[in-house]
C-alpha cells in the first residue's frame, strides 16, 4: 500500500522539479494528495485480468553438452494440440519473448529469477497453430547489440565456423537455424536483430512492416522502433509463421496502421513475378571503413539472377540512406533510455498491454544489480541520460520528425520499383575477439548496422536472404519492400531460392 508522502517529500520533488512550496502550501498539497491516493489503494485491489502460468511442464535448463553453441537459453516441449498449420514444427523463441512458466533473461543476468507469467500474443498464436515450443534461445545483453559476445551466461558461437559471431541480437536463433536445432525460431528487431544473425548464419530473416506481428509480451526496447518476426532456413517457413502470428490483437498500440484484412503469404510464393522492378540501392554498398568489397560484389552479382527471372534491375539512389543510421540512433538512444531505464519498461501514454509482473521485477532488479548491465547498455544509459539533462529531449523529437522524411524518401524510390536490394551486413561474420577492450566491446556490437537500422526506424518490410559466400562464410542479401507488402518481397525471395543459391556456408579454411 503506497504511505503518504512526508513534508520532507514534497520539499524535496518540488526542489527537484526547481520550484519551492511553502508550509501553507505543502499542507494544502497533502490533502489533495491523501484524496487521490484512495484511487490508487482501490486500483491496487481490483484485478487487471492478466492471464497467469497456464499448467505445463516448465522444461529445464540446457545441458552444456547438448548446448554445443550457447544459444538455447531454455529447453522445453510445449504443445497445445496435434494438428493446425505449424503441426510437426519446432520453434525457438528469442529470450526477450514471454512463455508463462519460462525464465526470461533477455541475455542479461539482472533478470536472473524471472519467470513470465503468460504467453506473448505470437507464443499464443504459434501454440494455436500445432507448433512445438523447443525452447527459449539466446539473446544479446537486454538486445542491445549485433553481435553475439555481450549474452548472459556466455557468448553464442557460430556453427558454420565456431570462431565467428552468430549475430545479434537474436544470436540463439540463428546459431540454432544454422545447426538444424530447430525449424523455425521467432525474433526481435530494434536495428537489425533478426537479419544480422540470419545473414551471419546463412539462413531467411524478416523484419515485417512495423506493427504487422504483435509485439505484446515481449521486452520493449522503442515501440517506435520493437519489431518481431520469424527466421527459419527457408522461404517457405518464413511464410508459413508470417500467417500465423501476422495480424491485430487488439492489446498492441503499435498495430495503429496494420490493414484489418491480411493476405495469405504462403499463397503469395506461387506469384508470378516477371516484370517486377528491382533498385539496387547505391548507398547500401561501399560504406567507409566498414565494407568488404567482396559482400559488395557478392550481392551485385547475386543480383542478375533477378534479371534471368525476368524482373528488371536498375540502380537507384537515395542520399538520405546514409543518414539513415544518424536517425535511427537519435530515437534509439534517448527512447530506449527512457523505456528502459526512466520508465521501467511502461508504456506511458498508450492503451498497450502492461506486464505488470515483468515491470515490477526490472525495476528493482535494475536498482539491485545496475553494475551487471552490459558496456553497450550502460552506454545507451550514459548517453541518453546526458541527453535528456542537456537538451530535454529535442534531439528525440527531431530525430522522429527526421524518421518521417527518411520514409518519405524510401517510399519515392519504391514508387519506381517495387523492392530494393543491399547488403544486409557490410562483411560476413566476423570472428569473436574474447580479449576485447571496452571501447572494441561495443564497437564489434553495433558496426555491422548501417543497412538494416534504418528500416527499423522507417519500418519497411525488410528480408535477409543468402546469397553468396565469401571467405566459405554466408553473404546476406537484403529485400526491402513498400509498407505492408511482404507477400511481394517473400514472393521475389522464393524465384531466389529455387534458383538454388546457397542457403548457409561452410566450415572456414581460415582456420
Amino acid at each position: 500500500m503506497l504511505k503518504q508522502p512526508t513534508d520532507q517529500d514534497l520539499h524535496r520533488i518540488a526542489e527537484a522539479n526547481h520550484f519551492v512550496l511553502n508550509d501553507a502550501e505543502i499542507g494544502a498539497f497533502q490533502q489533495s494528495i491523501a484524496k487521490s491516493l484512495a484511487s490508487y489503494t482501490t486500483i491496487e485491489n481490483l484485478s487487471d485480468s492478466t492471464v497467469r502460468t497456464r499448467d505445463r511442464d516448465h522444461g529445464h535448463a540446457p545441458l552444456p553438452e547438448k548446448n554445443a553453441y550457447g544459444a538455447w537459453a531454455w529447453k522445453t516441449s510445449i504443445r497445445t494440440r496435434e494438428d493446425g498449420a505449424l503441426h510437426g514444427k519446432r520453434i525457438a523463441i528469442k529470450d526477450n519473448i514471454s512463455v508463462a512458466g519460462v525464465p526470461l533473461l533477455n541475455g542479461s543476468e539482472i533478470m536472473e529469477g524471472y519467470v513470465s507469467e503468460a504467453d506473448a500474443t505470437v507464443v499464443a498464436r504459434i501454440l494455436a497453430a500445432g507448433a512445438e515450443i523447443a525452447g527459449k534461445a539466446v539473446s544479446e545483453n537486454l538486445c542491445f547489440s549485433g553481435g553475439s559476445h555481450t549474452s548472459y551466461p556466455g557468448p553464442v558461437l557460430n556453427p558454420l565456423d565456431t570462431k565467428r559471431m552468430s549475430g545479434g541480437s537474436s544470436s540463439g536463433n540463428g546459431a540454432l537455424l544454422a545447426a538444424n536445432e530447430c525449424d523455425i525460431a521467432i525474433g526481435g528487431d530494434q536495428g537489425g536483430s533478426v537479419r544480422i544473425p540470419a545473414s551471419w548464419c546463412g539462413v531467411v530473416g524478416l523484419k515485417p512492416s512495423w506493427g504487422l506481428v504483435p509485439y505484446t509480451g515481449a521486452f520493449p526496447i522503442e515501440p517506435s522502433l520493437d519489431h518481431l518476426g520469424p527466421m527459419a532456413r527457408t522461404v517457405d517457413d518464413i511464410a508459413l509463421m508470417l500467417d500465423v502470428i501476422a495480424g491485430r490483437d487488439g492489446l498492441d498500440a503499435r498495430q495503429i496502421e496494420v490493414p484489418h484484412a491480411l493476405p495469405s503469404y504462403s499463397t503469395a510464393l506461387e506469384a508470378n513475378i516477371a516484370g517486377l522492378r528491382v533498385g539496387i540501392l547505391k548507398e547500401g554498398f561501399g560504406w567507409e571503413g566498414l565494407s568488404d568489397p567482396d559482400v559488395d560484389d557478392a550481392v551485385r552479382q547475386a543480383t542478375e539472377t533477378f534479371r534471368k527471372l525476368g524482373m528488371t534491375v536498375k540502380q537507384v539512389s537515395v542520399p538520405m540512406h546514409l543518414h539513415g543510421l544518424d536517425v535511427w540512433t537519435g530515437i534509439a538512444t534517448e527512447g530506449a533510455w527512457s523505456v528502459m531505464v526512466r520508465d521501467n519498461v511502461i508504456a506511458y501514454g498508450s492503451q498497450a498491454l502492461q506486464d505488470i509482473g515483468l515491470i515490477d521485477f526490472y525495476r528493482k532488479a535494475k536498482l539491485e544489480k545496475a553494475q551487471l548491465f552490459s558496456p553497450t547498455v550502460k552506454g545507451v544509459i550514459l548517453l541518453g541520460h546526458y541527453l535528456a539533462e542537456q537538451t530535454g529531449g529535442v534531439f528525440y523529437a527531431k530525430a522522429q520528425n527526421l524518421r518521417r522524411k527518411l520514409r518519405a524518401a524510401y517510399d519515392q524510390a519504391l514508387s519506381e520499383v517495387d523492392i530494393l536490394v543491399m547488403p544486409t551486413t557490410p562483411t560476413t561474420a566476423p570472428r569473436h575477439e574474447p580479449e576485447a577492450s571496452l571501447g572494441r566491446t561495443m564497437e564489434i556490437a553495433l558496426n555491422m548496422m548501417p543497412n538494416t537500422a534504418t528500416f527499423d526506424a522507417t519500418g519497411h518490410p525488410a528480408l535477409s536472404i543468402p546469397c553468396a559466400t565469401v571467405g566459405g562464410m554466408p553473404v546476406g542479401m537484403m529485400i526491402v519492400g513498400r509498407h505492408f507488402e511482404e507477400q511481394t518481397i517473400l514472393a521475389v525471395a522464393k524465384a531466389f531460392e529455387t534458383q538454388g543459391i546457397s542457403q548457409s556456408g561452410r566450415q572456414s579454411d581460415e582456420a
